[in-house]
């Protein structure tokens, strides 16, 4: 099948518009850039074979293709999901060297290990990659509910594993995620 000229301009705007943002998805799971780079090319491959079936958002749907080609790999090398850990990421700067938020971010780091890697991906496209739910279920591969659902079990057993109640471990955590993780 042969792609018309405005196919071709209007892909590489989309490409143009998010490659960085693939690229960070892809490397925040695997930790290793080269690979990163590698998944994200092999993403826009698959992006541009399925340009038919594109919605409007885009992002989203490259998130959702970026997530089964990342699948793909670790069933592969059979490899689990790597994801850096938030310490490498923390900015000093961003903390203002209180003991309670480093405390907070420890504490963080050692509960989110312990979630399984589907609540620790569901928190990730809401935190990290900053989606609101309906870009969470198209990425999950699910409905908009099904995607709340699972957001709000996540957030349930990570305020549990902090011992904080859900309202405050998803503000608190959430602050300290979103300002010192990205």
């Amino acid at each position: 099948m042969s792609a018309e000229p405005e196919e071709h301009a209007a892909f590489e705007r989309v490409f143009e518009s998010s490659y960085h943002l693939v690229l960070r998805y892809c490397y925040r799971r695997t930790g290793d850039m080269e690979r990163a780079r590698e998944l994200t090319q092999e993403t826009f491959v698959v992006a541009w074979r399925r340009r038919q079936d594109a919605p409007d958002q885009m992002l989203p749907w490259l998130y959702g293709i970026a997530r089964r080609v990342l699948a793909d790999y670790w069933r592969a090398g059979r490899a689990r999901p790597v994801t850096v850990p938030l310490a490498e990421l923390l900015d000093a700067g961003e903390v203002d060297g209180a003991f309670e938020a480093i405390a907070l971010v420890q504490d963080l780091r050692l509960a989110f290990r312990s979630l399984s890697e589907s609540d620790r991906e569901v928190l990730r496209l809401v935190t990290w990659e900053d989606l609101d739910l309906a870009g969470v279920a198209r990425v999950l591969g699910c409905r908009r509910p099904a995607a709340a659902v699972r957001l709000f079990r996540a957030r349930q057993r990570l305020a549990r594993l902090l011992g904080t109640p859900v309202t405050s471990a998803s503000s608190s955590a959430t602050a300290v995620v979103r300002g010192g993780v990205r």
